[in-house]
Parts: structure tokens; sequence; C-alpha cells
């Protein structure tokens, strides 16, 4: 089975399976991501399933197996790329591309896909660094923690942003909470309460759950 005989749909929820860690993802959590039912998650489990894409653990969760990982790293690789290009190249706003890209990555032939990559200088990262699969699947992995295992008082550079839905993005952007951006940890309110950050001069509150999503060096 080739990647292009794939629908969009069985790419998606793929894609959206390594992007949630690939191993023991709940099906719950994965139809809340793609906005679906539980019923048609589970459905098309078994279907993805039957053609050896993923693998499921009762009461563990879905595990996506080795043609499932390759898969997932092809569109993953597609849809950064494109990130890239939207944002360097047609300078359109950080926190669009990734929703912007989406729409671009079912599309892409495997010939555009590498012509783009050498435009594009074979990036490593996209614009929320996160690293980009090369050809062959294989990427450099973050080395980095999440910013809510930081000590108080420590300073680090933003390496990445896990998040994918514009809205939280855009939320990131306007507090500028960006990848390279040198922030501060002053203060975790007790009880699971938010950080106080330093950002550029500016004293920023930023829930726990946000910063689950923001890794740092």
């Amino acid at each position: 089975m080739s990647f292009r005989q794939l629908s969009e749909s069985t790419e998606m929820y793929l894609k959206a399976m390594a992007e949630l860690g690939d191993r023991d993802v709940s099906i719950a959590r994965l139809a809340e991501r793609l906005g679906v039912t539980n019923v048609s998650a589970n459905e098309m489990m078994r279907r993805l399933g039957e053609q050896g894409l993923v693998s499921h653990t009762p009461y563990k969760g879905v595990t996506l197996t080795k043609k499932g990982r390759e898969v997932a790293s092809n569109v993953i690789r597609r849809q950064r790329l494109w990130e890239v290009f939207l944002y360097e190249h047609l300078h359109l706003e950080w926190s669009k591309v990734y929703e912007l890209a989406c729409s671009l990555e079912h599309a892409t032939a495997p010939e555009v896909t590498e012509a783009l990559a050498k435009f594009l200088g074979h990036p490593q990262v996209n614009p929320r660094g996160n690293p980009i699969p090369d050809e062959d699947g294989l990427f450099v992995a973050m080395d980095g923690l999440m910013l809510r295992e930081v000590e108080i008082g420590r300073s680090v550079t933003i390496l990445a942003i896990d998040a994918t839905e514009t809205d939280v993005l855009r939320y990131l952007y306007e507090r500028n909470i960006l990848p390279g951006q040198k922030i501060k940890i002053l203060e975790a309110a007790p009880l699971e309460g938010p950080l106080t950050l330093l950002v550029g001069g500016k004293e920023i509150a930023l829930g726990l759950s946000l910063a689950e999503l923001v890794f740092v060096k």
C-alpha cells in the first residue's frame, strides 16, 4: 500500500496519533483531538487495525505499528514543510500556518514534497520548533524539558511549541511565547496554579496546561 492510496481521513488519524505520542493513545483523546465521536474513532481504529497500521490493546489504547508510523511521519513531513513555506516565504501569521498547512498536506505528491524540501534548504524544524522527519521518516528528537518542569528562578530558552490549535497558538504568539525567546520562571502558584514568567521584560501568567505545551532548554 503506497501513501497515496490512503484516504485523507486515514492520514489524519495516523498523524493525530503520532502527535499524541504514538503509543497507548486513548481513543477518547484521539476522538476529542479530531472532533469526532468515540464511535467513529473506534470504527476507524478497527479499520486501521485490519490494514496493519495500528494495534489495539484493551484498556490501554492504540499504538502505531511500524507501517503506521512510517505513514504518519510522511504526513508530518509534508505538513511541516508547508508550515515553513507559508511562514517564511508567504509571511502568513505564525499561529495560522499549522491549520493552513493541514489543508495542503493530503494533496502533496512525493515529488512535490521533495522539491519543496530542496527549495526550502531541507529545514530541520518547523516554525513551532518541531522536528521535520527526513525522506526516510527519521528526525532528531527535541532535547528539552516541559516548561512546567523547570525550577523557579531559572532562565531558559523556548525550544518548541507542541500545540496545534490556532486559538492556543495565537494566545502564545500574542504573549511572545515563541521558539528562540528567552524567559525566566519567577513564580509557581500553589494548588496547580499558573506560572509567572518574565518574557521580554513583561510578567506573563501561564496556566500549567499551556506550560505543558512549551518545551525549553
